[in-house]
């Protein structure tokens, strides 16, 4: 069962009043997936949208190859709500990266609800307009920003404003985010730690010098 309060903590539904939020709670469910798991791959009908509880999704596509990480599903963030306005088939995959729970809500009850309440589309446009930046931002990069350069950013925007992290992908799944192969992103990530930028150990990173970091990724 899905509390009512996990719907009112996230940003995205705090548009909609109580009784649509235990409404949501009354008709959501709860899906667990281990690392590797799919929620859902591309081209698969969809009837519901989903929310990451705990854990990490990936969003990705791929072709027989390669795969290119498109976007990293974190707590709190909402994802395959796409084909709820268009009625097409998943534009994507999503993918757990590290054992997950996800909240399950079913299109027809958000449908209804959004008939109720036409007002809180507003919602649903501020998400897709923040989707549409990021995007813009991924393919201005690709096309102003060097492999080095989108390395940096990438481990930039994984640290947050912590010093110390842990990479929460593999260096190829890192890679796909980036639109590199993994060789090019581990020599630019060895370049920072050489310039002494950064240290590394394994999967922990610790930025050492932020303000070239951030003048390497702009």
């Amino acid at each position: 069962m899905v509390k009512v309060e996990f719907f009112s903590s996230i940003e995205f539904f705090q548009v909609f009043s109580p009784e649509a939020l235990e409404r949501f709670a009354a008709a959501a469910s709860v899906q667990t997936f281990m690392r590797g798991d799919h929620a859902f791959a591309e081209g698969d009908e969809a009837k519901e949208m989903f929310i990451v509880k705990s854990g990490r999704i990936a969003i990705a596509n791929r072709n027989i190859d390669r795969e290119s990480l498109l976007a990293l599903m974190n707590p709190g963030d909402l994802f395959g709500e796409m084909a709820l306005f268009d009625g097409q088939g998943r534009s994507a995959g999503a993918r757990a990266l590290e054992q997950s729970e996800v909240v399950v809500l079913p299109y027809a009850s958000m449908t209804e609800e959004l008939k109720l309440d036409p007002d809180a589309l507003w919602a649903v446009v501020g998400l897709f307009s923040r989707r549409i930046r990021v995007a813009d931002e991924a393919l201005a990069d690709s096309v102003f920003l060097d492999v080095t350069g989108r390395t940096a950013k990438r481990l930039l925007d994984i640290a947050g404003d912590s010093d110390e992290f842990q990479l929460p992908i593999t260096q190829e799944e890192l890679a796909g985010m980036i639109g590199a192969s993994r060789e090019r992103v581990n020599k630019a990530i060895a370049q920072f730690v050489r310039l002494g930028w950064m240290e590394q150990h394994e999967r922990t990173y610790r930025i050492v010098d932020r303000k070239r970091m951030t003048n390497r990724a702009s």
